[in-house]
């Protein structure tokens, strides 16, 4: 595995990580951007520091993450983030059991697999609701609330212990910066194609107007000249900053650099402090109904947030997920 060589000291060169790792990393940027990069010389010089940069903002936002926490009926009830998270005891151990990155990781094992850390990932939403509340001493009902809900729970980078999943995060952590990379030069190549439509559509008007070809359907007052000019000339000006198509490559490079260098903007975390009820629903932090809940968000610099939790759990305690054939019967015969 990539990352958990990267941290082995057996080619240690007196830097934070051995040379051919970097190296390894490098590439690992270039295939995963575009691999036409390696056409350009000095291409591993000039991406040196940006990915160390990098792998090291990988390293801190995944060691800064918390302890995992212990998934079990008990700790549900003492742990605030697992209540807050899970309606239920029975509904967290259900939806981890059911999911098919654990389903997965036990059927690529043949034999019993004890105590697993992964990581759990979820999406957190606030709602305007209507519901009772005391007011001023009083049982009031369409108070408005707001609703904390928390949806597509997922499970990752499972692993036998929690040096291993943290090994995988900072794997996945240096994946999502290069991941924001490459979306970097996808809009740029988006915008490039838009720009390109519309110089050549402006250059053909510009060459009709001074052929006189403007057809019987042309608007009233046809176009202006000079207008067209400045429109052209500032179009091309976009287009020579995203590169001419013999400087592309170097554009692509130097975007490349720029999202890795600025990575602890690219992708950052931070904890979010809420003060919920036993139903979620949010309060003042002087009302001794809400419970105040410490959790991690992390977020990307295209708007995507998400929850982070690291969980311990044994296999043995999740259920097994309902087949359908089996749901169906069960439905069937409360039907009848």
């Amino acid at each position: 595995m990539f990352f958990k060589s990267l941290f082995s000291a057996d080619e240690d060169l007196g830097g934070r990580y051995p040379k051919s790792r970097i190296e390894e990393a490098i590439e690992r940027v270039v295939k995963g951007t575009d691999s036409r990069l390696r056409l350009l010389p000095g291409y591993r010089k000039r991406l040196l520091a940006p990915v160390v940069g990098a792998l090291d903002h990988a390293v801190a936002l995944v060691d800064d993450l918390p302890p995992p926490l212990t998934v079990s009926r008990e700790s549900y009830l003492e742990e605030r983030q697992l209540a807050a998270l899970f309606a239920s005891p029975e509904t967290m151990l259900e939806d981890l059991g059911r999911d098919l990155t654990f389903r997965g990781f036990l059927a690529g094992h043949r034999f019993h697999v004890g105590e697993l850390t992964a990581l759990l990932r979820a999406e957190m939403s606030e709602r305007q609701v209507l519901g009772r509340d005391i007011v001023d001493g009083q049982m009031r009902r369409d108070v408005p609330q707001t609703l904390v809900n928390f949806v597509g729970h997922r499970l990752s980078d499972l692993a036998a212990g929690e040096e291993e999943t943290r090994c995988l995060l900072k794997q996945r952590t240096f994946d999502h910066l290069v991941t924001l990379a490459l979306g970097r030069l996808a809009s740029a190549e988006t915008e490039r194609a838009d720009l390109t439509r519309q110089r050549d559509l402006l250059r053909r008007k510009l060459s009709a107007l001074e052929h006189g070809d403007l057809s019987f359907d042309s608007p009233d007052a046809p176009p202006n000249r000079e207008a067209l000019s400045r429109d052209l000339d500032r179009i091309t000006e976009q287009l020579h900053a995203l590169g001419t198509d013999e400087r592309v490559l170097e554009i692509h490079l130097e975007m490349v650099c720029e999202v890795l260098t600025d990575a602890r903007r690219q992708l950052w975390s931070r904890d979010i402090s809420l003060h919920l009820d036993a139903m979620n629903i949010e309060r003042h932090p002087r009302d001794p109904s809400g419970r105040r809940i410490i959790l991690r968000e992390l977020n990307d610099a295209q708007g995507h947030r998400s929850i982070l939790l690291l969980l311990r759990f044994d296999p043995v305690e999740l259920p097994p997920p309902e087949d359908f054939l089996t749901a169906a019967d069960r439905y069937f015969r409360a039907t009848r």
